[in-house]
């Protein structure tokens, strides 16, 4: 019967493959010397070979710093990004930026808004938040499918419990203000497990703004560890994600997996890339 079942999911992902998108979300480590041996300069190269080998077509960074963009952008040629570093609304700080297969994807509209009490003054942040926070967003048209989407793309707080909880709050609102009724896929490194509030917050039954964690409505079986963060050691230090896709609207979960690939023992970012493949459903 598992047999049969299996065949069947396997067939139901290779027919809708056609008009499939592939996304992933990936927290890049900034570029910082003090990494050492795992510091950006060798590890870039297998940033973006991940990427390309996983046919992405739209990226969700976090912690890219702007030398860090100009690195994506050269190596990544098929695509355009949008997004803003989070201290100035230009240049300066981390963006949470949204890479985007141009030949595939024609970019319709986008805007980057902060995590805080005044979402439009860029560098402000509220609440117990350590550092300026963001939400960098795009509506896409798909070429192929001509269907219209949105994707939001975040970095929540790693230090205020309580800038967590309201920006799950905030990306619950904006989703729903911006995107109303279209297909949604937010990705981002939330700081948070699912038992914590946060995730609780955003993934809510009783509340309809929900969103879904993709790997919960998978056709497939989730591939690879649970764990997104490994600290450049010689694995995930738990088995609990921090680093998710979700989903709302009409949007079909065909693959799910946490990008465990190692060169010599190194991995590209002391966060595993999470990987999604969806369909936009009619």
């Amino acid at each position: 019967m598992k047999k049969i079942l299996f065949l069947f999911l396997t067939i139901v992902v290779v027919s809708a493959s056609a008009q499939s998108l592939n996304v992933m979300t990936f927290n890049i480590r900034l570029n910082t010397s003090s990494d050492g041996e795992n510091a950006w300069p060798y590890r870039k190269n297998k940033v973006t070979s991940q990427i390309l080998f996983y046919n992405v077509q739209i990226l969700g960074v976090q912690e890219a710093q702007h030398d860090q963009m100009m690195d994506l952008k050269e190596w990544l040629t098929d695509f355009s990004y949008v997004g803003v570093g989070r201290d100035d609304g230009k240049t300066a700080g981390e963006y949470s930026a949204i890479f985007y297969d141009s030949t595939r994807l024609k970019l319709l509209k986008t805007q980057t808004f902060w995590l805080s009490e005044q979402p439009t003054v860029p560098g402000s942040k509220s609440w117990d938040a350590a550092i300026t926070r963001v939400v960098t967003w795009a509506e896409f048209k798909d070429r192929k499918t001509k269907k219209k989407f949105f994707v939001f793309n975040t970095h929540f707080d790693h230090m205020g419990k309580t800038a967590r909880a309201e920006s799950a709050k905030i990306i619950l609102q904006k989703v729903k203000d911006i995107a109303g009724k279209h297909p949604v896929v937010v990705t981002g490194d939330f700081n948070s497990t699912p038992s914590e509030d946060p995730y609780q917050i955003i993934t809510d039954a009783n509340n309809p703004h929900r969103l879904t964690d993709s790997k919960t409505v998978c056709l497939m079986p989730h591939y690879g560890p649970t764990g997104t963060f490994n600290a450049f050691k010689d694995k995930e230090t738990s088995n609990e994600p921090i680093d998710y896709i979700f989903v709302k609207g009409r949007v079909r979960v065909l693959r799910h997996g946490t990008i465990s690939e190692s060169w010599q023992g190194r991995f590209s970012s002391d966060h595993f890339p999470v990987f999604a493949t969806v369909v936009l459903k009619k």
